[in-house]
């Protein structure tokens, strides 16, 4: 019997990557659903996956720590290939530019940009190896059209754009191809709290927020055998905002 396809999605335990991974889990795949801190949250995620008949475990680790993140990757690749990876992992810290702290631009780029690096880097090769890999990487509208207090946030989204592009014409003769998904306002905790009724249909032109299942259902599209011959796009998902 085939062994099951395995993803690992970054920042699974968050609302999108929860469905992210519940998705893929649908799909067929063992889903590693990581988190850093809240380990708790990724393990809901599993529990949840697991009650519905998927497969999927809770892994921890530090994506800005370069060496945390390679250990825990060698630890996966032991049990075999990783077939798809989701860096899904991000987080907000804004402020206008003149006055933003270092701390601040520091974090946000670490985790969402050099945080890819330290994920994707090592399962380069091991994808090379068995000529089939789905790297997809979740951005922002942000990131293509700008947003005031967001400079270290769109920065770094935007670099993911740059990076997967380059990196879809270097592994693609492999089998392996990347990808950006960038959504709009998608409703959940976060985006609950900043914008009202209104905003959102004076902003977005289908006069309401994305869901998780939104996002979730493109991903794993770009995850599936199907989407093999999309490569190096940056995608919306945002209700006609750009």
């Amino acid at each position: 019997m085939m062994a099951r396809r395995r993803a690992l999605v970054t920042g699974g335990s968050g609302d999108i990557g929860g469905a992210i991974a519940q998705a893929l889990a649908a799909d067929g795949f063992h889903v590693h659903v990581h988190a850093n801190a809240s380990r708790e949250r990724a393990q809901a995620v599993v529990d949840a996956i697991a009650s519905g008949g998927g497969s999927a475990d809770a892994v921890a680790f530090d994506l800005v720590d370069g060496d945390a993140t390679r250990a825990a990757v060698a630890s996966l690749l032991a049990d075999g290939p990783i077939h798809a990876l989701v860096h899904n992992a991000g987080v907000h810290d804004d402020a206008p530019l003149a006055g933003m702290r270092e701390e601040q631009w520091r974090r946000v780029i670490d985790i969402s940009l050099n945080g890819f690096f330290h994920v994707v880097q090592p399962l380069l090769l091991p994808m090379a190896r068995v000529r089939a890999g789905r790297i997809v990487s979740i951005s922002s509208v942000a990131a293509v059209l700008g947003n005031r207090g967001q400079v270290n946030y769109a920065a770094a989204k935007s670099a993911l754009h740059g990076a997967t592009k380059s990196l879809a014409r270097e592994m693609a003769s492999r089998g392996i191809t990347a990808n950006v998904v960038a959504p709009g306002v998608i409703a959940g905790r976060l985006t609950d709290q900043a914008f009202g009724d209104a905003e959102i249909k004076a902003m977005i032109p289908a006069a309401r927020a994305g869901t998780p299942e939104d996002v979730a259902a493109l991903v794993a599209f770009l995850c599936s055998d199907r989407a093999g011959y999309v490569n190096g796009q940056v995608i919306g998902v945002n209700g006609g905002m750009a």
